[in-house]
Protein backbone atom coordinates (compact mmCIF):
# COMPACT_ATOMS: atom_id res chain seq x y z
CA UNK A 1 0.00 0.00 0.00
CA UNK A 2 2.89 2.35 0.80
CA UNK A 3 4.35 1.75 -2.70
CA UNK A 4 1.03 2.54 -4.34
CA UNK A 5 0.66 5.67 -2.20
CA UNK A 6 4.11 7.00 -3.13
CA UNK A 7 3.53 6.43 -6.85
CA UNK A 8 0.11 8.06 -6.66
CA UNK A 9 1.67 11.11 -5.04
CA UNK A 10 4.32 11.26 -7.79
CA UNK A 11 1.72 10.93 -10.57
CA UNK A 12 -0.49 13.56 -8.94
CA UNK A 13 2.46 15.95 -8.56
CA UNK A 14 3.48 15.43 -12.20
CA UNK A 15 -0.07 16.04 -13.43
CA UNK A 16 -0.46 19.13 -11.27
CA UNK A 17 2.89 20.50 -12.45
CA UNK A 18 1.92 19.94 -16.10
CA UNK A 19 -1.43 21.63 -15.58
CA UNK A 20 0.20 24.63 -13.92
CA UNK A 21 2.54 24.96 -16.89
CA UNK A 22 -0.34 24.86 -19.34
CA UNK A 23 -2.25 27.48 -17.40
CA UNK A 24 0.83 29.69 -17.09
CA UNK A 25 1.50 30.15 -20.81
CA UNK A 26 -1.81 30.78 -22.62
CA UNK A 27 -1.15 34.34 -23.70
CA UNK A 28 2.37 33.59 -24.95
CA UNK A 29 1.18 30.42 -26.71
CA UNK A 30 -1.37 32.40 -28.69
CA UNK A 31 1.34 34.74 -29.97
CA UNK A 32 3.65 31.83 -30.80
CA UNK A 33 1.19 30.30 -33.28
CA UNK A 34 -0.76 27.99 -30.96
CA UNK A 35 -3.93 26.53 -32.45
CA UNK A 36 -6.94 28.81 -32.08
CA UNK A 37 -10.30 27.16 -31.47
CA UNK A 38 -12.99 28.00 -33.99
CA UNK A 39 -16.63 27.35 -34.83
CA UNK A 40 -17.36 23.67 -35.48
CA UNK A 41 -14.35 22.32 -33.60
CA UNK A 42 -14.93 19.29 -31.39
CA UNK A 43 -13.63 19.65 -27.82
CA UNK A 44 -13.08 17.14 -25.04
CA UNK A 45 -13.18 18.90 -21.67
CA UNK A 46 -12.00 16.98 -18.62
CA UNK A 47 -12.27 18.15 -15.01
CA UNK A 48 -9.90 16.18 -12.81
CA UNK A 49 -11.66 14.07 -10.15
CA UNK A 50 -15.05 15.50 -11.17
CA UNK A 51 -16.32 13.21 -13.98
CA UNK A 52 -19.84 14.64 -13.88
CA UNK A 53 -18.44 17.94 -15.19
CA UNK A 54 -16.31 16.32 -17.89
CA UNK A 55 -17.92 16.36 -21.30
CA UNK A 56 -17.49 16.58 -25.04
CA UNK A 57 -18.68 19.68 -26.85
CA UNK A 58 -18.85 21.10 -30.36
CA UNK A 59 -18.32 24.82 -30.80
CA UNK A 60 -21.55 26.29 -32.12
CA UNK A 61 -21.76 28.86 -34.96
CA UNK A 62 -22.06 31.56 -32.28
CA UNK A 63 -18.61 30.52 -30.99
CA UNK A 64 -19.94 29.11 -27.71
CA UNK A 65 -20.12 25.75 -25.94
CA UNK A 66 -22.44 24.67 -23.13
CA UNK A 67 -21.01 22.95 -20.05
CA UNK A 68 -22.78 21.35 -17.06
CA UNK A 69 -22.90 23.74 -14.13
CA UNK A 70 -21.32 26.57 -16.11
CA UNK A 71 -23.69 27.22 -18.99
CA UNK A 72 -22.64 28.98 -22.19
CA UNK A 73 -18.97 29.84 -22.57
CA UNK A 74 -17.29 31.52 -25.54
CA UNK A 75 -14.66 29.12 -26.94
CA UNK A 76 -13.88 30.50 -30.41
CA UNK A 77 -10.80 32.67 -30.52
CA UNK A 78 -9.04 31.01 -27.60
CA UNK A 79 -6.19 28.51 -27.60
CA UNK A 80 -6.85 25.25 -25.69
CA UNK A 81 -4.61 26.49 -22.85
CA UNK A 82 -6.47 29.80 -22.66
CA UNK A 83 -9.83 28.06 -22.62
CA UNK A 84 -8.58 25.70 -19.88
CA UNK A 85 -7.68 28.72 -17.76
CA UNK A 86 -11.00 30.38 -18.44
CA UNK A 87 -12.98 27.26 -17.43
CA UNK A 88 -10.82 26.81 -14.34
CA UNK A 89 -11.79 30.29 -13.16
CA UNK A 90 -15.50 29.63 -13.72
CA UNK A 91 -15.49 26.20 -12.02
CA UNK A 92 -13.51 27.52 -9.05
CA UNK A 93 -16.75 29.13 -7.81
CA UNK A 94 -18.19 25.74 -6.83
CA UNK A 95 -15.34 23.18 -7.25
CA UNK A 96 -12.33 23.27 -4.96
CA UNK A 97 -9.12 23.83 -6.95
CA UNK A 98 -10.43 22.45 -10.26
CA UNK A 99 -7.95 21.14 -12.82
CA UNK A 100 -9.33 21.48 -16.35
CA UNK A 101 -7.84 20.19 -19.59
CA UNK A 102 -9.14 20.98 -23.08
CA UNK A 103 -8.30 18.71 -26.02
CA UNK A 104 -9.27 19.63 -29.58
CA UNK A 105 -10.52 16.54 -31.39
CA UNK A 106 -12.35 17.37 -34.60
CA UNK A 107 -10.48 20.32 -36.11
CA UNK A 108 -12.51 22.37 -38.58
CA UNK A 109 -11.03 25.81 -37.96
CA UNK A 110 -7.98 25.58 -40.22
CA UNK A 111 -9.51 26.60 -43.53
CA UNK A 112 -7.69 28.45 -46.33
CA UNK A 113 -9.67 30.08 -49.16
CA UNK A 114 -8.28 30.12 -52.70
CA UNK A 115 -9.67 32.03 -55.71
CA UNK A 116 -8.60 34.03 -58.75
CA UNK A 117 -8.50 31.51 -61.62
CA UNK A 118 -4.80 30.60 -61.55
CA UNK A 119 -5.61 27.34 -59.76
CA UNK A 120 -8.93 25.61 -59.05
CA UNK A 121 -10.80 27.71 -56.46
CA UNK A 122 -11.90 26.16 -53.21
CA UNK A 123 -11.86 25.94 -49.44
CA UNK A 124 -9.00 23.77 -48.20
CA UNK A 125 -8.93 22.45 -44.65
CA UNK A 126 -5.31 22.09 -43.61
CA UNK A 127 -4.43 19.12 -41.37
CA UNK A 128 -1.78 21.16 -39.54
CA UNK A 129 0.47 24.22 -39.67
CA UNK A 130 2.09 24.97 -43.00
CA UNK A 131 3.85 27.76 -44.88
CA UNK A 132 2.77 29.51 -48.07
CA UNK A 133 5.47 27.70 -50.07
CA UNK A 134 4.48 24.24 -48.81
CA UNK A 135 0.83 25.00 -49.48
CA UNK A 136 1.37 26.20 -53.07
CA UNK A 137 3.60 23.26 -54.01
CA UNK A 138 0.49 21.06 -53.99
CA UNK A 139 -0.64 22.77 -57.20
CA UNK A 140 2.47 21.64 -59.13
CA UNK A 141 3.42 24.06 -61.91
CA UNK A 142 3.11 27.80 -61.32
CA UNK A 143 3.04 28.67 -65.03
CA UNK A 144 -0.69 29.32 -65.04
CA UNK A 145 -0.49 31.76 -62.09
CA UNK A 146 0.22 35.47 -62.40
CA UNK A 147 2.62 35.55 -59.45
CA UNK A 148 3.32 39.26 -59.72
CA UNK A 149 -0.32 40.09 -59.02
CA UNK A 150 -1.03 37.36 -56.47
CA UNK A 151 -1.57 38.30 -52.86
CA UNK A 152 -2.37 36.95 -49.40
CA UNK A 153 -5.27 38.53 -47.53
CA UNK A 154 -5.44 38.23 -43.73
CA UNK A 155 -8.16 39.88 -41.64
CA UNK A 156 -9.00 42.16 -44.56
CA UNK A 157 -5.43 43.36 -45.14
CA UNK A 158 -2.92 42.42 -47.82
CA UNK A 159 0.30 40.99 -46.48
CA UNK A 160 3.59 42.11 -47.99
CA UNK A 161 4.47 38.82 -49.71
CA UNK A 162 6.39 38.62 -53.00
CA UNK A 163 5.10 35.44 -54.65
CA UNK A 164 7.47 35.75 -57.61
CA UNK A 165 10.62 36.02 -55.48
CA UNK A 166 9.48 33.13 -53.30
CA UNK A 167 8.41 30.65 -55.98
CA UNK A 168 10.63 31.56 -58.94
CA UNK A 169 13.75 33.03 -57.37
CA UNK A 170 13.65 30.69 -54.38
CA UNK A 171 13.93 33.50 -51.84
CA UNK A 172 12.79 31.65 -48.70
CA UNK A 173 12.89 34.85 -46.67
CA UNK A 174 9.61 35.72 -48.43
CA UNK A 175 7.87 32.64 -47.04
CA UNK A 176 5.20 33.12 -44.36
CA UNK A 177 3.25 30.84 -42.04
CA UNK A 178 -0.38 30.51 -43.08
CA UNK A 179 -3.17 31.04 -40.58
CA UNK A 180 -6.78 29.89 -40.41
CA UNK A 181 -9.13 32.03 -42.55
CA UNK A 182 -6.31 33.29 -44.80
CA UNK A 183 -7.45 34.15 -48.34
CA UNK A 184 -5.16 33.54 -51.33
CA UNK A 185 -5.79 35.42 -54.56
CA UNK A 186 -4.01 33.61 -57.41
CA UNK A 187 -5.05 35.11 -60.78
CA UNK A 188 -4.47 33.31 -64.04
CA UNK A 189 -1.62 34.22 -66.37
CA UNK A 190 -3.68 34.78 -69.54
CA UNK A 191 -2.84 38.47 -69.74
CA UNK A 192 0.87 37.61 -69.46
CA UNK A 193 1.08 35.46 -72.57
CA UNK A 194 3.56 36.36 -75.34
CA UNK A 195 2.65 34.95 -78.75
CA UNK A 196 5.25 33.86 -81.32
CA UNK A 197 4.20 33.16 -84.89
CA UNK A 198 5.32 33.26 -88.49
CA UNK A 199 8.58 31.77 -89.80
CA UNK A 200 9.65 30.01 -86.62
CA UNK A 201 9.90 26.28 -86.08
CA UNK A 202 7.34 26.01 -83.29
CA UNK A 203 4.73 28.77 -83.22
CA UNK A 204 3.52 28.98 -79.63
CA UNK A 205 2.95 31.24 -76.68
CA UNK A 206 5.16 31.61 -73.63
CA UNK A 207 4.39 33.21 -70.29
CA UNK A 208 6.00 36.53 -69.49
CA UNK A 209 8.69 36.53 -66.84
CA UNK A 210 10.89 39.30 -65.57
CA UNK A 211 13.73 40.11 -67.96
CA UNK A 212 12.58 37.88 -70.85
CA UNK A 213 14.06 39.16 -74.12
CA UNK A 214 13.10 38.59 -77.73
CA UNK A 215 16.01 36.25 -78.43
CA UNK A 216 15.00 34.12 -75.44
CA UNK A 217 11.49 33.82 -76.80
CA UNK A 218 12.56 32.92 -80.34
CA UNK A 219 14.94 30.24 -79.11
CA UNK A 220 12.17 28.80 -76.91
CA UNK A 221 10.07 28.54 -80.07
CA UNK A 222 12.76 26.48 -81.82
CA UNK A 223 14.44 29.32 -83.73
CA UNK A 224 13.88 30.55 -87.26
CA UNK A 225 12.87 28.48 -90.29
CA UNK A 226 15.07 28.67 -93.37
CA UNK A 227 12.60 31.12 -94.94
CA UNK A 228 12.68 33.62 -92.09
CA UNK A 229 13.55 37.27 -92.65
CA UNK A 230 15.71 37.48 -89.56
CA UNK A 231 16.11 41.23 -89.79
CA UNK A 232 12.40 41.77 -90.13
CA UNK A 233 10.88 40.61 -86.87
CA UNK A 234 7.80 42.56 -85.90
CA UNK A 235 6.56 43.09 -82.35
CA UNK A 236 2.97 44.24 -81.92
CA UNK A 237 2.50 45.82 -78.51
CA UNK A 238 -0.55 47.38 -76.92
CA UNK A 239 0.21 51.01 -76.15
CA UNK A 240 -1.71 53.46 -73.98
CA UNK A 241 -3.81 54.66 -76.92
CA UNK A 242 -3.11 52.38 -79.88
CA UNK A 243 -1.05 49.34 -80.84
CA UNK A 244 2.68 49.96 -81.33
CA UNK A 245 4.79 48.27 -84.03
CA UNK A 246 8.45 47.61 -83.28
CA UNK A 247 10.82 46.13 -85.87
CA UNK A 248 13.77 44.14 -84.54
CA UNK A 249 16.85 43.02 -86.52
CA UNK A 250 17.67 39.67 -84.98
CA UNK A 251 20.28 38.85 -87.66
CA UNK A 252 22.28 41.90 -86.61
CA UNK A 253 22.01 40.70 -83.04
CA UNK A 254 23.09 37.11 -83.72
CA UNK A 255 25.70 37.73 -86.41
CA UNK A 256 27.09 41.14 -85.52
CA UNK A 257 26.46 41.19 -81.76
CA UNK A 258 24.22 44.26 -81.84
CA UNK A 259 22.73 43.74 -78.35
CA UNK A 260 20.58 46.85 -78.72
CA UNK A 261 18.28 44.65 -80.82
CA UNK A 262 17.69 42.19 -77.97
CA UNK A 263 14.85 44.17 -76.45
CA UNK A 264 12.73 43.23 -73.46
CA UNK A 265 9.33 41.73 -74.19
CA UNK A 266 6.16 42.73 -72.38
CA UNK A 267 3.01 40.84 -71.39
CA UNK A 268 0.60 40.55 -74.33
CA UNK A 269 3.26 41.08 -77.03
CA UNK A 270 2.83 39.44 -80.46
CA UNK A 271 6.15 38.48 -82.09
CA UNK A 272 5.74 37.92 -85.84
CA UNK A 273 8.66 36.64 -87.94
CA UNK A 274 8.13 37.52 -91.58
CA UNK A 275 8.93 35.11 -94.41
CA UNK A 276 11.15 35.73 -97.38
CA UNK A 277 10.09 34.49 -100.82
CA UNK A 278 13.67 33.50 -101.67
Amino acid sequence: MRFWHLNSVKLWSLFLFSSVLLAAVPLQAATDGDYVIGDGDGLQISVWDTPQLSTGATVRPDGKITLPGVGDVVASGFSPAQLSEKLTEKLAKFVKKPIVTVIVGGITNNKIYVFGGGVPPGVINLPGRTTLLKFLIRFGSFKGIDLEHSYLLREGKKLSVNFYDLLIKGDLSKDVMLQAEDILYLPDNEANKIYLMGAINTPKYIFYRQGVKILDAILEAGGFTKFAKENSVLILRKGPNEREEITVKIKDLMKDGDISQNIDLMPGDFVIVKESIF
